[in-house]
């Protein structure tokens, strides 16, 4: 009987935990959403794609400065930054620039998040 409601209590606790996340990114989507527009709805592409960038790098930088939980790491950040828009973007090039800006944008989102852990870090030695 313990093992059911054992079950039970994980089951609605990755329920509750989905929901949160997924709150969370649909909160991060439209923020990300309305920064696009605030620079401009006729953004040409390439600064569409320096906008995208910096909106990923900001979002990188908070989840290692932060370490936020499951609504504002995962669900905001994670819904606020985006790799697909990434893609897009790039695969509408030639396959050259399409490679070149998925690994600028790996490596540069990681060194971002390296970064607010470093600052965290530093400030609570």
């Amino acid at each position: 009987m313990a093992r059911a409601l054992h079950s039970i209590d994980v089951q609605f606790t990755s329920i509750q935990t989905g929901l949160t996340v997924a709150l969370g990114a649909g909160l991060g989507a439209v923020a990300r959403y309305l920064v696009l527009v605030w620079v401009s709805p006729d953004t040409p592409e390439a600064l569409a794609l320096v906008v995208t960038f910096a909106v990923n790098l900001t979002a990188c930088f908070a989840m290692g400065l932060f370490r936020p939980g499951p609504f504002w790491g995962v669900g905001f950040l994670g819904g606020f930054s985006t790799l697909s828009a990434i893609a897009l973007t790039a695969i509408i090039r030639s396959p050259a620039w399409a490679g070149f800006i998925v690994v600028l944008s790996l490596c540069t989102a990681t060194l971002a998040w390296l970064a607010g852990d470093a600052v965290r870090e530093r400030h609570h030695a």
